[in-house]
This record gives C-alpha cells, sequence and structure tokens, in this order.
C-alpha cells in the first residue's frame, strides 16, 4: 500500500472552513464502497489552501440547517482510481433520508487523519475508510475539539457530533 508524504505545514493550515453546494461526484462513495458522499464543486475546491494536499481529514459538516454532525472528508486525487481532478469528498455520519444534490454544505474541516493511500483491492479501501471513521468519531470526543461543532459558521443550535 503506497501512501503519499505529507508536509507538516498542513497543520497550519487548520481548521478549515469551506462552503457551497452539493454536487454529484463520481458515483463510486454509495454504490461501490457503501459510504454516501457529498461533494463541493471545483470552484471550492480550487480555493483549498495548497498544504491542503491528498489526504484524509475529520470534522463537522451540515447540510442546510441540519443538525451539525460529525464528517470524514477525502481530499485528493483518490490514487486507488487514479482520479484526473482533485476532490473534496464528504462522508456525513448521518443517513438522510435523500439524496443532497443541489443542498448547501458547511465543512470545518479539523484535523488529519492520514495520507491517501493506493489500496490493493476495494476491501482494503473499504476498510481503512471503516477505521478513519471510528479513528474520527474518537478525535470528535476530546474536549479541545468539541467547540468545533458549536461554530457560529454553522446555522443550527442543534447538536450531534456522533450518530
Amino acid at each position: 500500500m503506497g501512501c503519499e508524504d505529507i508536509p507538516s505545514s498542513n497543520e497550519k493550515n487548520l481548521p478549515h472552513y469551506a462552503e457551497g453546494p452539493i454536487v454529484k461526484g463520481f458515483g463510486r462513495g454509495s454504490s461501490e464502497l457503501g459510504f454516501p458522499t457529498a461533494n463541493f464543486d471545483e470552484d471550492i475546491i480550487v480555493r483549498l489552501p495548497n498544504q491542503l494536499v491528498g489526504g484524509v481529514y475529520w470534522g463537522f459538516a451540515q447540510v442546510e440547517s441540519s443538525p451539525v454532525y460529525g464528517m470524514v472528508m477525502s481530499i485528493g486525487w483518490n490514487p486507488f482510481y487514479k482520479n484526473k481532478k482533485r476532490a473534496m469528498e464528504t462522508h456525513i455520519l448521518h443517513e438522510f433520508d435523500s439524496d443532497l444534490y443541489g443542498k448547501h454544505l458547511r465543512v470545518v474541516i479539523v484535523d488529519f487523519l492520514r495520507p491517501e493511500c493506493n489500496f490493493p483491492d476495494v476491501e482494503a479501501l473499504k476498510n481503512a475508510i471503516a477505521e478513519d471513521i471510528k479513528k474520527s468519531k474518537i478525535e470528535m470526543r476530546r474536549e479541545e475539539f468539541k467547540n468545533f461543532a458549536f461554530d457560529s459558521f454553522f446555522k443550527s443550535s442543534i447538536i450531534r457530533a456522533v450518530d
């Protein structure tokens, strides 16, 4: 499994706030991997700091004026799929009743979990995502990070950080 090196300057760019409409992604999150994602448009992606290179991050997300939920986000080119375009794929730790296309997404990227990696097969990728979610839930409960879920950036006072 090959992983990218992440510069230490990465942490200086966190937390990072982003918002915009949810657009259709590559269609793999739900169907192939079992982890649906809310994807940002390229206009949002190009505004990322250059130091937020490929990797998996965790933080908090809100769709429209929903409660605030925990999230895990992949930023980069997804080496397993050999993407040609950089992506910001947000897996919100909540099951929604309908698709989210066109709705407004707000995220606070709080911390880094791991670099992007290339996996030998889909099962290894799915296992890594499950482990990312497990680790992110532990981090979200840490006292020094709880306030991010209540940030004024989010428009709702209802909070539900971890399902």
